[in-house]
């Protein structure tokens, strides 16, 4: 006996509504990537400004010290070769970015002397001052090519604060004007202490340093 053949009806199941989970997952990620990709574009500027920065800075340093050796071997070379004419102060290579130590001066000590601001003031100052332009006195580090370009070129003021004399003896010109003993001798050195006092910028303008050195070299 032959058993009953039966059709299965198939049965379809309606379309589940689809909820997006997965877009909004793949969206929270793709919002956590971009943050994480602002953040690290932002530490590479900060890290890039703060190169620019320092390079700048060891620019300007450099500059100044530049200047000051400079300034003095200019001195150094216009004080050994002495033969008879003294080196003055303010007069020839020197006229108008050397002067004599003199607190009384107000014009050039004074709160807003030409010595004071040129030490102490802020910002690019070049009033009274010598600009330094290589041992040959014809390089331009504001033009010249390459990565060592500067803002401005180096500046610098050169005091002379009297005859190189022991500590405790008094001068009338020193600058220690100190009283002490007056020893037989003193006054016929032809010795000077000069301050040298050099400006300069890095490649960015708003960089200044400012050195000083004391140099001793024959004077009047």
């Amino acid at each position: 006996m032959t058993a009953p053949f039966r059709h299965l009806a198939s049965v379809q199941h309606p379309p589940q509504n689809q909820r997006g989970a997965v877009l909004l997952v793949a969206l929270i990620f793709l919002l956590l990537l971009t943050m994480l990709a602002i953040s690290a574009s932002g530490r590479s500027l900060l890290q890039e400004r703060m190169a620019g920065g320092l390079r700048n800075a060891q620019q300007a340093q450099m500059s100044a010290e530049n200047a000051v050796r400079g300034a003095e071997w200019t001195l150094w070379m216009n004080t050994t070769n002495l033969t008879g004419t003294p080196l003055l102060c303010g007069t020839g290579i020197f006229a108008g970015s050397c002067y004599k130590y003199d607190p009384t001066n107000t014009t050039l000590y004074g709160n807003t002397g030409t010595v004071t601001q040129f030490r102490h003031g802020q910002g690019w100052i070049t009033s009274g001052a010598a600009t330094y332009t290589g041992p040959s006195g014809s390089v331009n580090y504001a033009t010249s090519s390459g990565t060592a370009q500067l803002a401005n070129n180096p500046v610098y003021i050169i005091e002379d604060l009297g005859v190189e004399l022991p500590a405790g003896v008094s001068s009338g010109l020193h600058e220690a004007g100190a009283t002490g003993p007056t020893g037989s001798g003193y006054s016929s050195t032809t010795r000077h202490i000069y301050r040298i006092t050099a400006r300069a910028t890095g490649g960015n303008p708003n960089t200044v340093r400012v050195l000083q050195s004391t140099f001793a070299a024959k004077g009047n």
